[in-house]
């Protein structure tokens, strides 16, 4: 099972976006947005509903519990 920084990252990576342009969908510097992917900061709830419509994924393939997104 994927962990939810790794899935955000390659979502990130494969869209060819960086950390600054998806730190701006959720509010967020580029710095805070590291933050989430490096592990010291979390991924809140509201982030997380706003990231999954941003990329078009289900929660569930956000966090790793599937595999179909």
């Amino acid at each position: 099972m994927m962990d939810y920084r790794t899935r955000m990252r390659n979502l990130r990576e494969d869209s060819d976006l960086t950390q600054r342009e998806v730190g701006k969908v959720i509010n967020k510097s580029q710095q805070g947005y590291s933050h989430i992917e490096d592990g010291r900061a979390e991924l809140k709830i509201d982030d997380l509903i706003k990231l999954c419509r941003f990329y078009r994924v289900s929660a569930d393939y956000f966090i790793g519990l599937s595999d179909e997104k």
